[in-house]
């Protein structure tokens, strides 16, 4: 011991556990609500695994176990249901959650070391993304005038986020001047729809309507005035544009479910919602409007990252790539 001290890496035995140190260290986040929720989630399965554990027992080998089992999926989730298997775009950030949490108890001199630098990180693989080629976006959006919901998939199909389709409200829109100002964002938190901030700054952003979208708004507001006509006073605030009959926002997820059985209807892919703004961005990108342009519809704050993220490659455009091609190696013009 008096040579550890000498050397600077004694640390006094602790009893602190797993579970106690997390939520301490949850207890000091100064973040958005959605963003502590979102690092409660990402520490579940260690603190599952071994919460009950004295933190300085914890190994490098407790981890790596952790991820193996996290990977092959059919960890208990709670008393009914399993986890399905954990792709590395959850498993590192969870081990980056976990390396935070242990750099803060290096510093405050409770480890010698942070055991989860020690863990290699998953090689990333980026997700298939599937979206609607031209024909089937007009087909979603001719569907979407027969659907009482329909503006909200004009509204995804603009490129807006799932929070912030829920999160607009008719304050936000100025029907005459033609502009959206999306500024809230309504997202889930412990299961609750919440109202908040936008995802980012850059989120802020002040987008032109088109002539399909105002048309699919004004009709969405002469529904909601007879709605509410209809309901006298059990109507609620009907603040926000896309909400029940009865004037209510919807959660998130609700809305989800709604696209889905939308796309069925419609005969379309059953694409993701969030699939709707890859759509949009790609579909903008075959058009030729700038990256940056693109980005900045988008409200990211970084052109690379629109870039890698969102033009995609569709069947489509390779198709068109094809024939160029054809077109440049044609030996006789035609």
């Amino acid at each position: 011991m008096t040579d550890e001290v000498n050397r600077g890496v004694h640390v006094s035995g602790s009893a602190l556990s797993v579970d106690e140190v997390c939520e301490a260290w949850l207890a000091g986040r100064r973040v958005r609500p959605t963003t502590k929720n979102a690092y409660r989630h990402a520490l579940e399965p260690l603190r599952q695994f071994h919460g009950s554990m004295p933190v300085q027992r914890l190994t490098k080998g407790h981890l790596d176990s952790l991820v193996t089992a996290l990977a092959a999926g059919g960890t208990p989730m709670t008393p009914h249901s399993v986890r399905r298997p954990w792709s590395p775009q959850s498993i590192n950030p969870m081990l980056n959650i976990i390396s935070a949490v242990l750099t803060d108890l290096v510093k405050q001199g409770l480890l010698v070391r942070n055991v989860a630098l020690l863990v290699d990180r998953l090689p990333r693989t980026q997700p298939q993304m599937r979206t609607f080629s031209v024909e089937e976006m007009r087909q979603m959006l001719a569907f979407a005038q027969t659907d009482r919901v329909g503006h909200a998939w004009n509204l995804a199909l603009s490129g807006l986020r799932r929070g912030e389709i829920c999160g607009l409200r008719w304050s936000d829109v100025d029907l005459d001047a033609g502009v959206m100002s999306i500024r809230n964002n309504r997202v889930s938190v412990a299961g609750q729809a919440v109202d908040g901030l936008t995802k980012t700054e850059r989120s802020n952003r002040d987008l032109p309507l088109t002539p399909v979208l105002t048309a699919a708004l004004i009709a969405a507001r002469e529904r909601q005035d007879l709605e509410s006509a209809a309901a006298g006073s059990n109507y609620g605030p009907g603040t926000h544009i896309v909400c029940d009959v009865l004037g209510h926002a919807y959660h998130p997820d609700t809305l989800s479910n709604f696209w889905q059985t939308a796309c069925k209807r419609a005969g379309v892919p059953q694409i993701r919602l969030h699939d709707a703004r890859h759509t949009c961005a790609t579909l903008m990108h075959l058009q030729n409007v700038p990256i940056a342009v693109i980005s900045a519809w988008l409200g990211h704050a970084d052109s690379a990252f629109t870039m890698r993220t969102y033009a995609h490659a569709p069947n489509d455009a390779l198709k068109i790539a094809a024939q160029s091609l054809q077109t440049m190696s044609d030996l006789h013009g035609n």
